[in-house]
């Protein structure tokens, strides 16, 4: 197998960098150093720290791909509560600390860097549709209750996801997972409500 490219170096490094320090947590001589790269040679690559940050985001959409959720062979909320497991499961590895790499970046430059303001637009819209086409079929199909919009609840299960991964980094625990469950699938999508 041939060795990664030195673009492919500084993305991977930076996925982890910025999920651990933070955009402006780090320099690119950061960056550079985590790649084990040349600090020079992250200009022939990109632009600047937000076009590696955005790169780095779409490294990590894919491996984070909600389109998993569209799996017709189990059930739609069995789907949606395995789906939040295994993230959950990533952030607990992680010692409650950097939340969903999306919502921590988000958070973080949003403010500030309207290009990349306009991508988190983008996948944060494509993981709330997927939560929403899994409701639309759990309505369709009578487990769940056709009383809301499919659409507000999937934003709304992934905003309140959002928060417990912000609680959670402060609260280091297990109570803001239970809490999201406790809501989310044991009330607004539990059967018949």
């Amino acid at each position: 197998m041939g060795r990664p490219s030195v673009r492919q170096q500084l993305v991977d490094a930076a996925l982890e960098v910025f999920w651990s320090a933070g955009f402006n947590g780090c320099s690119v001589q950061d960056l550079t150093d985590a790649a084990h790269v040349p600090k020079g040679s992250f200009y022939n690559h990109f632009d600047g720290k937000e076009a590696l940050a955005l790169e780095a985001l779409a490294t990590y959409a894919a491996q984070n791909d909600p389109r998993a959720l569209l799996d017709t062979s189990v059930e739609p909320v069995e789907r949606l509560r395995r789906d939040f497991r295994k993230r959950w499961k990533i952030v607990k590895e992680r010692g409650y600390k950097g939340g969903c790499f999306l919502g921590s970046l988000s958070s973080e430059i949003a403010d500030s860097h309207e290009g990349a303001r306009a991508e988190f637009v983008r996948y944060y819209q494509r993981w709330s549709e997927a939560i929403a086409a899994v409701i639309a079929e759990a309505q369709a199909n009578g487990t769940v209750a056709a009383t809301a919009d499919p659409q507000a609840l999937g934003r709304f299960v992934l905003n309140a996801w959002q928060g417990t991964l912000l609680r959670a980094k402060t609260h280091r625990g297990e109570e803001p997972f239970k809490d999201f469950q406790a809501v989310v699938f044991g009330g607004l999508l539990a059967p018949g409500a």
